[in-house]
């Protein structure tokens, strides 16, 4: 069996589709996708306010190292 290939910017865009189905459970929604509730309901809340791009991150930290340099 291959593995499924999920990105993560398209969780939310789920999620919200999923939570939008007459009856949905949003605490099993929220189970099933790894998150709190408390972030279910905020990713309801940007789709609501924002549409499709209010699932997407407004920032995101990266850090990069250099080659030959660790982390700790």
């Amino acid at each position: 069996m291959a593995w499924k290939k999920v990105s993560l910017m398209s969780q939310p865009e789920e999620f919200f589709v999923l939570a939008s189905v007459e009856g949905a459970n949003l605490s099993e929604l929220c189970g099933r996708f790894g998150v709190s509730r408390k972030t279910g309901y905020k990713w309801l809340a940007r789709y609501v306010a924002d549409g499709a791009e209010g699932g997407r991150p407004v920032s995101s930290a990266v850090k990069t190292i250099r080659p030959g340099k660790s982390i700790a």
